[in-house]
């Protein structure tokens, strides 16, 4: 005689039908996120004639030909770009994480001074945002124009984010706060000894947040940079990939395919978040599950 399990549904076992479907939907769904990307890479290191012969996107290389790399990469206009684009990265992340955890910290601490009215003036910007006009006059008015501090300081601190590092911290066990606070330390000696350490999760998470914004972040250059030296590579992506404009060869150089350079300059925005996901990957579910606000 079988008897009835108690478990729910989604703990059993599932059954081979199940199992199977569920491998085909998997493979479905990674083939679907890669394809585009391999496509992407191929068309890269393909020649003119492979290009030509595939219709313009090549699934499987015939001809490799790594001109396209060498020629964005030769210390023209585009390595500036990633230059600047790896410096405002670095900067506003860094900046952003620092401002956040302090702003958050401040605010979870419920004997904190004005911590309620300034934590409903960062909910408030979540409501309604300051738009361009009005940004754009403050950003001018501090003198800022033109300059690297225009794509970082608008931005610097997320009210999405101050929330979930406010949230964890306040979930922190207060006896371990007030342990160290007995023992005489002050409260950034608490921040930095006690709570950054058990804090890594979310910081982590967040700092990928604040990077992947910083790094794809374009309509802020094109709204405050003037000077094409000063463009991150966003913005050049847009310039030879959208809009076609032709790269630059030194004169006597065969110029490579127009289709392989955009794919190389789009597999350049791609690459450095690629490479930051997986370090950041094992600490994202437990910082947004633990910093999320219950409802």
């Amino acid at each position: 005689m079988r008897y009835a399990s108690n478990r729910p549904a989604w703990m059993e076992k599932p059954s081979p039908a199940v199992l199977a479907l569920k491998i085909v939907a998997l493979s479905a769904i990674v083939f679907l996120v890669l394809f585009p990307f391999v496509v992407v890479v191929a068309t890269s290191i393909s020649t003119e004639h492979a290009i030509a012969q595939a219709g313009g996107l090549v699934v499987i290389p015939t001809e490799v030909n790594f001109e396209a790399y060498r020629q964005i990469l030769t210390g023209g206009v585009i390595t500036q770009a990633v230059l600047v684009s790896i410096g405002i990265t670095g900067v506003g992340t860094l900046l952003s994480v620092t401002v956040t955890v302090l702003a958050a910290y401040g605010l979870s601490r419920p004997e904190s001074f004005g911590h309620r009215p300034l934590l409903y003036t960062a909910l408030f910007t979540l409501l309604f945002a300051p738009g361009i006009i009005p940004m754009y006059l403050t950003v001018k008015q501090l003198g800022l124009l033109n300059s690297y501090w225009s794509l970082i300081l608008p931005t610097a601190i997320s009210a999405f984010n101050l929330v979930i590092v406010r949230t964890f911290f306040m979930r922190l066990p207060g006896e371990l706060l007030d342990a160290a606070r007995v023992d005489g330390a002050g409260e950034l000696r608490i921040l930095g000894s006690i709570v950054l350490p058990i804090s890594k999760a979310v910081i982590a998470v967040v700092g990928l947040f604040y990077g992947v914004a910083y790094w794809n972040s374009f309509f802020n250059a094109m709204l405050f940079i003037t000077d094409e030296a000063k463009w991150p590579l966003q913005v050049i992506l847009r310039l030879y990939g959208l809009q076609g404009q032709q790269i630059e060869i030194p004169a006597g150089e065969i110029p490579p395919p127009q289709q392989a350079i955009q794919m190389a300059i789009v597999v350049l925005a791609i690459i450095p978040v690629l490479i930051a996901f997986p370090f950041v990957q094992r600490h994202f579910t437990k910082g947004v599950v633990i910093g999320a606000v219950k409802g």
